[in-house]
């Protein structure tokens, strides 16, 4: 009888992609996300992990995978994020360790969560719930149908910085709202616009690019000025994108009509910032990819990455192809 590989799992998995992984391992599910208070293993305590359970195989979405985890016999490492930014790759590679990861799992998440934004900002959703809630409904002596009147989206310009798996999958669904999708992206042959050109014609600008050395506060003052007047702002990505004060400086101007994020730095603004006060402003905890239906794509990806390593074929996935030569 051949004895399976244990696969020590710290990674939320759900569907086929489970039972996938326990037919090639004996699998030690553990999520982080189910753990109370919040675990996040260091280094150093995953590598204990590891070697208690006897793991060969590791499956991680935040835990840190560098220093002595690499000291531990793993034959693959499987990471549930687009980009493995908390593994040491170099290292992985000089260990003769395979990573494998989940580009796009997450993109009809992040998506969907741009729209909620656009439409929570545009059509005031987040004000008008809590008018009702508060016995406000005929605030100042106005029916809502007074407060309340908007644009339609349909019609309208929607301009995506960033042509990934999430800004694709965010083009289509705009499009059919019945908005014009423009798209910015200098590493795309098929983006359609220079990013001054997108920002002076589009209604919506909608920010779907990796934060790297060249984006960082890409939206700056500049930016923001050549924007449409009342046009609306949306970042489902990282809050390095965009310079806050520049963003705060043109909501406050009116310049801007209103923002939507879903992310902002350090995940926490100061109780006196800005940004609270704004009504035209909506501002959700980082949430665009908490889906069942994220967990259940990167399980399937991770699982077909471990089914063809351990049967000698390079896996699709591969965030370190250089450890396969």
């Amino acid at each position: 009888m051949t004895t399976l590989p244990t696969a020590l799992v710290t990674a939320p998995l759900r569907g086929p992609g489970v039972d996938r992984l326990r037919a090639i391992a004996d699998v030690v599910l553990d999520p982080w996300i189910d753990q109370k208070p919040l675990r996040i293993y260091s280094a150093d305590d995953l590598a204990a992990r590891i070697e208690s359970e006897g793991a060969e195989l590791l499956v991680v979405e935040a835990d840190a995978v560098d220093g002595p985890v690499f000291d531990q016999p793993l034959r693959a490492i499987g990471v549930c994020r687009g980009a493995p930014v908390n593994v040491d790759l170099p290292a992985a590679t000089a260990a003769g360790i395979p990573v494998v990861h989940t580009p796009g799992r997450n993109a009809d998440a992040v998506a969907e969560m741009t729209a909620a934004l656009l439409f929570a900002v545009s059509r005031s959703v987040v004000l008008a719930d809590a008018d009702v809630r508060a016995g406000r409904v005929f605030a100042g002596g106005l029916i809502p149908y007074q407060r309340f009147r908007a644009w339609q989206v349909a019609g309208r310009t929607f301009g995506i910085v960033g042509l990934g798996a999430v800004g694709r999958a965010t083009a289509w669904r705009m499009e059919g709202l019945g908005m014009r999708v423009i798209s910015h992206d200098p590493y795309a042959e098929d983006a359609t616009h220079s990013l001054d050109d997108l920002l002076e014609e589009s209604d919506v600008v909608s920010m779907h690019a990796r934060v790297t050395d060249e984006t960082t506060g890409m939206i700056g003052a500049d930016e923001f000025g050549r924007m449409r007047d009342g046009a609306i702002y949306l970042n489902t990505a990282r809050a390095g994108l965009h310079d806050l004060d520049a963003l705060v400086s043109a909501l406050e101007s009116e310049k801007l009509g209103g923002a939507g994020l879903d992310h902002v730095e350090g995940e926490v603004l100061p109780e006196d910032h800005q940004l609270l006060s704004m009504r035209n402003v909506v501002i959700t905890p980082h949430i665009g990819g908490a889906t069942y239906d994220t967990e259940v794509l990167q399980s399937m990806v991770v699982a077909d990455g471990f089914e063809r390593i351990l049967r000698g074929e390079r896996p699709d996935h591969l965030a370190n192809p250089e450890v396969w030569a």
